[in-house]
């Protein structure tokens, strides 16, 4: 569900080898994130893999009867997201493809959202009673609205031009890497939420 305020991480860490300037750099932004939210690290492990591996698992707890879950979807509700989509798997491809573009200043901020994606912890907790269902946009909006439509039983229609979307995309002039971002792209954790179209004016209020 959404709106939970974590209180304890136990992270897994796995890395090929012990490299101080990464784990230091790591640690920061770890430690860092986690006192700005009031979250405790409680226990965790390291061991040696092929690949860096970072998973981690938050315990929180929510207000009786405010948590946004999938299934409670109606029909009839407006789709929101919370941000714009499709940054983060953007850079990932630039970065794979060594593409020329990636240079530009304004594709930095799409790095940001890959490096350094922001909870949506505050507006999580701000749509208590005014959105129905909820999910972060962890494996693209396609995938993960998809969720809330099977645990709700409901249908969507969605107007890919409404979505927003880095306007870096533009200079592409890629269509279909920026539709493979924008609707499957994941990584962005942003907020994919749905409410009654008579909430429109308070949520619109929160931006």
């Amino acid at each position: 569900s959404v709106g939970i305020r974590a209180t304890f991480v136990p992270p897994a860490l796995g890395l090929p080898r012990a490299d101080e300037a990464w784990l230091a750099a790591f640690s920061e932004g770890f430690f860092a994130l986690a006192e700005r939210h009031g979250v405790d690290l409680i226990g965790g492990d390291t061991t040696r893999s092929e690949r860096i591996t970072i998973c981690v698992t938050a315990l929180g707890e929510v207000p009786s009867g405010v948590a946004m879950y999938r299934a409670t979807a109606r029909p009839d509700d407006d789709i929101w997201v919370s941000g714009e989509l499709g940054s983060a798997a953007l850079a990932l491809s630039l970065s794979a493809q060594s593409h020329p573009a990636q240079s530009h200043p304004d594709f930095a901020a799409a790095a940001a959202k890959l490096h350094q994606p922001e909870p949506r912890v505050e507006l999580g907790e701000r749509l208590r009673g005014l959105a129905r269902a909820a999910i972060d946009v962890s494996d693209g909006l396609a995938g993960d609205l998809q969720h809330i439509l099977e645990r709700s039983h409901v249908g969507a229609v969605i107007r890919y031009a409404d979505i927003p979307r880095l306007a870096a995309f533009a200079q592409l002039n890629d269509r279909e890497l920026e539709k493979d971002c924008v609707l499957s792209g994941g990584d962005d954790y942003e907020l994919v939420f749905t409410a009654a179209r008579e909430r429109r004016k308070e949520i619109e209020a929160l931006s």
